[in-house]
């Protein structure tokens, strides 16, 4: 139930978010085995592991949320930015095997 932010210093399907900022912004890692689904892809960060990316764009967490839906990054630095997937509540009850839900 944790939203997912993206973040504009990011390249196309590359993360430029580790250590400190990693720290504050953690990133939505994949599970072994994991497998890409439509926008829903995946990308190899510095150091090991996969991480969710929607559209390319790297997912995160913020460490600042402290209740499922809470969306206190948004807007963060004017770089963070909440993912809007425009989900229906029905399916947000119930996401999909495999994945951890947003906003979602």
């Amino acid at each position: 139930g944790k939203t997912l932010y993206t973040f504009d210093k990011d390249a196309a399907s590359e993360s430029r978010c580790f250590d400190g900022c990693a720290a504050a912004w953690p990133p939505f890692m994949a599970g072994e085995g994991a497998q890409a689904k439509d926008k829903l892809t995946l990308v190899a960060r510095k150091g090991g592991g996969m991480q969710w990316a929607f559209d390319g764009k790297p997912l995160y967490y913020f460490a600042g949320d402290a209740q499922p839906g809470d969306t206190s990054g948004d807007g963060s630095g004017g770089v963070w930015h909440a993912v809007k997937l425009g989900v229906t509540a029905k399916r947000a009850a119930a996401p999909a095997q495999g994945y951890n839900s947003t906003t979602y």
